[in-house]
């Protein structure tokens, strides 16, 4: 986390440094405030956000009834981020999600951080049109519409006493904010104890009960543990006592423990799990929590056996809860997802990373395709449900069309649930369980990710959350491919109608070009190069490179390629036409400049004449294997000075020799000297052994790419003059 000290509120406000008395009695009655407010809310956890001195960013201030470290992805929040807490303050509105699935399917990066069935609102912290930080608060999860749950009037009426309070501190010219680190209050006991006789009488009762007891408070540490719960877990009452069980147990230190521990906090539901206590010895634990901690009930039993059910519980945990190595499988496949380039690469992550994390037998993916689903792909076992839903409407009442038309997903534990609620579905022997969720991205339909699993399979309400919370992810993954996957299409479409589509064969030349462009995804870029075939005798050479990498600097690229052309099948001289070009981009003033090298080749003289205009000089390689950078007259780039004239280099090709010209992103690196990079070129051309230009075209570009990390497009044209015995 960042600090921000006291004085940074003050500064932001134009005031001086608040004496720390000051602060500590601010601070005093804000977290008096957000007792209040928890208390008069019904709630049973709350956090105070603090807007940070730059004002860009929200900072957690104080937490009641939840462990601070539990919300430490957001000790820091900045305003544009996808978050509850930032979105409230950054559009100056209540943020309600009274729903757990509703948390999940729109904000998935807060779900997956705290995957946990609860509801949670998000007020800004205002004084008319001044934010000061957001109130967040937490109640007991439920899936069902129009459940309990706290008053939005008291809820907004708590956000603006505390608004009322930072006002009228500021106004003192002492402004309260951020402190160096967010803390917790500590929890009041639920219960008052009368007399340390009633204490004892309780105690009693517990030890004689034949189950095993204990208690923890919201740190995770023991307050109290029974002499039979001490034994039934292997320690001793005054070694536990203080500790917490995943650091004082060792066979506790799986972090599904800890999991389970969170869920009841911040849920405020009962939980139950079982678990082995090696060698062979199988304990059911049941948790218990409230406002005071969370109480554990243990007792002996057998693997795969339920344990004493807990009271009926509205939104009780339904199946196995989500364990901490599940969670960080799915955070790793989020940060996987961030790096897809392409719809097959989203397609190909999601589904072997899913089948792992959940034991799925097989994942696919649809998209929504003019008005229809679409299979993108399928990893694992076939599933004859998809032949129904490939090519189905939006509107189609098959659960993976169906779910992007509520938004909520769907989970079917066994078949005869999934046919109960669809009955065309088609019975397939080895497939049992379904989970169905919508991808929706930017409030759009983007399409449904479908799990299938050869047994039943009862989702617990934390994979919901988390499944719920990833299709999310796994939207905004894959709409970010199939706009890559377009944006690469139009590239590669409109480059090829730039360049030549292939360089014209004439009797006596061996010639080879290739172009690649440097920004990843793009396909594009301004370098250029062409071969016009002027006579029957003579052939026009050019390359060049226009300034900048992006689809502008192609369409001009585009253009002077061909006004360079026309004036090259018209006869023109290198000079001449590298004027003409000269003159036409100086009238069309687009803001850039532009290289270009122009080589005329007369075939029956065995001579070239060259000219450049700003561009780095052509390699030869004579029949000997001599190479050399050849030394021409410079002239200035395209489009700087209209009246620019071009000198012109006449030299002499034998049969055998070759012409490399090229852009300089095919020699450039950092930290390395032009002429030397152009000297190694040179001297790559004549370790080269006699072969064709196309494939000496290729070992130049590999050479390239393996030896330095390259930053700008790079094309390349060879030209060898023939002989009879010539590759």
């Amino acid at each position: 986390m960042c600090a921000i000290p006291d004085d940074g509120a003050a500064q932001l406000h134009g005031t001086r440094r608040r004496s720390p008395t000051a602060t500590s009695v601010g601070r005093a009655e804000l977290d008096r405030l957000l007792e209040s407010a928890v208390r008069d809310t019904g709630v049973h956890a709350g956090a105070v956000f603090l807007l940070a001195s730059d004002g860009q960013a929200l900072r957690l201030e104080v937490t009641a009834g939840m462990p601070v470290e539990y919300l430490a992805p957001w000790f820091g929040v900045g305003l544009s981020s996808p978050v509850p807490a930032a979105e409230a303050v950054r559009e100056r509105r209540l943020v309600w999600l009274g729903r757990p699935q509703e948390l999940a399917r729109r904000y998935p990066r807060t779900a997956i951080a705290l995957p946990y069935h609860y509801a949670v609102a998000a007020a800004p912290i205002l004084t008319g049109t001044t934010a000061w930080g957001t109130l967040l608060l937490f109640w007991p999860g439920s899936d069902i519409a129009g459940a309990a749950g706290p008053s939005p009037e008291r809820v907004m009426a708590a956000s603006r006493r505390l608004g009322r309070f930072l006002q009228g501190v500021a106004d003192t010219g002492h402004p309260l904010g951020p402190g160096p680190l967010p803390r917790t209050l500590a929890q009041p006991p639920a219960h008052e104890r009368t007399t340390a006789e009633a204490a004892l009488a309780a105690a009693g009762l517990v030890e004689r009960l034949p189950e095993g007891t204990c208690s923890l408070d919201f740190q995770g540490r023991f307050t109290y543990v029974s002499a039979t719960a001490a034994e039934l877990l292997g320690g001793t009452v005054p070694d536990l006592i203080g500790s917490r069980p995943w650091q004082s147990l060792s066979w506790c230190t799986d972090p599904a423990f800890e999991d389970r521990y969170r869920a009841a906090v911040v849920s405020r539901q009962p939980g139950s799990f079982t678990a082995m206590r090696p060698p062979d010895r199988w304990l059911a634990f049941e948790l218990y929590p409230d406002a005071s901690g969370v109480s554990v009930r243990i007792s002996p039993t057998g693997p795969g056996t339920a344990s004493r059910a807990a009271p009926a519980v509205t939104g009780a945990l339904r199946g196995e809860p989500i364990s901490l190595g599940e969670v960080y499988q799915v955070l790793h496949l989020a940060a996987a997802l961030s790096e897809a380039v392409g719809v097959d690469d989203v397609v190909d992550l999601v589904s072997d990373e899913l089948m792992v994390a959940y034991r799925a037998q097989s994942v696919a993916l649809l998209a929504t395709e003019d008005g229809r689903m679409r299979v993108l792909g399928c990893r694992g076992r076939r599933l004859r449900l998809l032949e129904v839903s490939d090519g189905a409407p939006l509107t189609s009442p098959a659960p993976a069309a169906r779910v992007l038309a509520t938004g909520m997903p769907a989970f079917f534990a066994t078949f005869d649930e999934l046919a109960r609620d669809y009955p065309p579905a088609p019975r397939q022997e080895d497939m049992h369980a379904w989970a169905f969720l919508p991808l929706i991205a930017s409030g759009h339909p983007v399409g449904s990710c479908v799990l299938a699993f050869d047994r039943p399979h009862a989702f617990s309400d934390n994979q919901r959350a988390v499944l719920t919370a990833f299709a999310g992810l796994i939207a905004q993954a894959l709409e970010r491919a199939r706009l890559y996957d377009t944006r690469t299409k139009l590239a590669q479409t409109l480059q090829a109608a730039l360049l030549p589509d292939s360089l014209p064969e004439l009797p006596g030349l061996d010639v080879a070009a290739r172009y690649l462009p440097s920004v990843r995804g793009m396909d594009i870029g301004g370098d250029f190069f062409d071969l016009v075939r002027v006579d029957d005798t003579a052939v026009a050479a050019f390359i060049g490179d226009v300034e900048g990498h992006n689809v502008a600097a192609a369409a001009l690229m585009g253009r002077i390629r061909y006004s360079v052309r026309a004036h090259a099948a018209g006869g023109a001289t290198p000079a001449q036409a590298l004027e003409q070009a000269n003159r036409r981009l100086v009238e069309l003033d687009p803001g850039r400049f532009a290289s270009c090298l122009y080589a005329h080749i007369d075939l029956v003289r065995r001579r070239a004449v060259l000219a450049t205009a700003g561009h780095p000089p052509p390699v030869l390689r004579r029949p000997d294997g001599r190479t050399e950078v050849l030394p021409l007259q410079p002239g200035l780039l395209l489009g700087i000075d209209p009246e620019a004239d071009y000198p012109c280099t006449e030299i002499p090709l034998t049969p055998g020799t070759v012409l490399a010209l090229y852009t300089d992103g095919l020699v450039e690196a950092a930290g390395v000297d032009l002429d030397d990079a152009m000297a190694g070129l040179a001297a790559q051309l004549a370790r080269a052994r006699p072969q064709p230009m196309d494939k000496l075209a290729t070992a130049l570009i590999d050479h390239a790419r393996r030896t330095a990390p390259r930053t700008d497009d790079i094309a390349l044209l060879l030209i060898m003059l023939a002989t009879a015995g010539s590759p």
